[in-house]
């Protein structure tokens, strides 16, 4: 079942969980734009490999999607439910 709505009010603009949106879709249309040789050295440096950890790499593979449906519902359930996160916090 796909939630297309929450039923709690938000009380507030949720300005961290819109900039986190924007942000992940700026990141995914970089993303986007990288010539298919170069992308998997992008994901290797900047996404979570465990073999070659780097505390940066918790920040950046937070950013980094594997295709449309994944961006999309992410960034979907963001926007329901961010608003409610960021209210409580």
């Amino acid at each position: 079942m796909i939630p297309l709505r929450d039923i709690i009010p938000s009380r507030t603009r949720p300005y961290v969980t819109i900039t986190i949106i924007v942000l992940n879709s700026l990141a995914w249309f970089f993303e986007l734009s990288l010539p298919r040789y170069q992308l998997p050295e992008f994901l290797q440096v900047y996404g979570m490999v465990p073999a070659t950890f780097h505390l940066s790499t918790l920040f950046t593979s937070m950013f980094l999607h594997g295709g449309w449906t994944h961006i999309i519902g992410n960034m979907w359930y963001l926007w329901i439910f961010g608003d409610n996160v960021e209210d409580r916090l």
